[in-house]
């Protein structure tokens, strides 16, 4: 079988007919991959076009919005393979690569979150100071480290799963995740160990810094005038809901492999649905719908008003 293997699937087999119905999964999941890419790009675009939105903020936006599309560009290409073969299989150095991308941005996705609530940490916290900490070069900087260090910690592990000998050749998924790890003839503990460490640094970390920074937050609004309050809340609230959200689906990520919980199959497809669909088309909604000047825009270019 060299180093090729089945892809079982968790979100199509085992409730229907992949085979009997492919073409129609291939069309949703086509037209869905169009969404999320028109919708993420939509946003990307305007935050480029309009010189009001040329703000930390709204450039951090829009990094969530291009890091949705690299996001969905990893698993659906190869999704889309799938449903028009008889035979569901990638090698093992394409499901490492697949493996890499997918937690390489998962991690700059809460390195960008704690990015933004640092920026609006210092623009509630330290209003006169805003200016001058939120630089071109600051900003630089956040997205540099961002993109950057959940890579350097992903391709070490990497690494250390390429050089260990399969024993399995089914993959109990639709793309490669941590499920890869089931695979290897012999769980290695300093994959595991590593995992942790990986886990703690582009995850639990930010996690942590984003809830602090919004505590702070939180106080100096509960001292602050209404008007202050509501305007806070509409940039921060966004934030939060885009976190609680992700770190739902990272959880279950984790949970389903590294304690190898026995999850009914409803749990598997709704959670796997939610990675695949809900979550890349989740950004743009929230911020397009719940970010003022972001929805005004978009007002603007879907319902222009008509002069005279």
């Amino acid at each position: 079988m060299g180093d090729e293997f089945n892809v079982t699937y968790i979100t199509l087999g085992g409730y229907v007919e992949v085979n009997k119905y492919r073409y129609l999964y291939f069309v949703i999941m086509f037209t869905v991959y169009i969404l999320i890419i028109c919708s993420n790009s939509t946003i990307v675009s305007l935050i480029w076009i309009h010189k009001n939105l040329h703000e930390p903020m709204y450039i951090f936006i829009a990094a969530l919005s291009l890091n949705s599309v690299l996001f969905s560009t990893t698993i659906y290409p190869k999704l889309f393979i799938d449903f028009l073969s008889e035979k569901q299989i990638i090698s093992y150095s394409s499901c490492l690569f697949q493996y890499f991308i997918y937690y390489s941005l998962v991690g700059s996705e809460f390195l960008l979150l704690s990015a933004m609530a640092y920026d609006r940490y210092v623009s509630i916290c330290k209003p006169l100071q805003y200016p001058t900490i939120m630089t071109r070069t600051t900003i630089s900087i956040l997205l540099l480290s961002a993109w950057l260090i959940p890579a350097l910690h992903v391709v070490v592990a990497v690494a250390l799963g390429h050089e260990k000998k399969l024993c399995n050749f089914t993959l109990k998924g639709i793309f490669c995740n941590n499920s890869v790890l089931k695979l290897h003839c012999v769980s290695s503990r300093v994959i595991s160990i590593y995992g942790l460490v990986v886990l703690l640094d582009v995850a639990l970390v930010p996690v942590l810094f984003i809830l602090f920074t919004y505590t702070k937050i939180l106080i100096i609004l509960y001292r602050s005038s209404r008007e202050v309050r509501k305007k806070a809340a509409q940039t921060c609230l966004p934030h939060l809901l885009v976190l609680i959200s992700f770190s739902c689906l990272c959880a279950y990520d984790i949970i389903i492999v590294r304690l190898e919980s026995d999850f009914p199959k409803t749990v598997r497809l709704i959670m796997t649905l939610q990675v695949v669909l809900y979550q890349p088309l989740f950004n743009p909604i929230i911020y397009g719908l719940k970010m003022k000047e972001i929805y005004k825009h978009l007002k603007r270019l879907f319902c222009p008003v008509k002069q005279g």
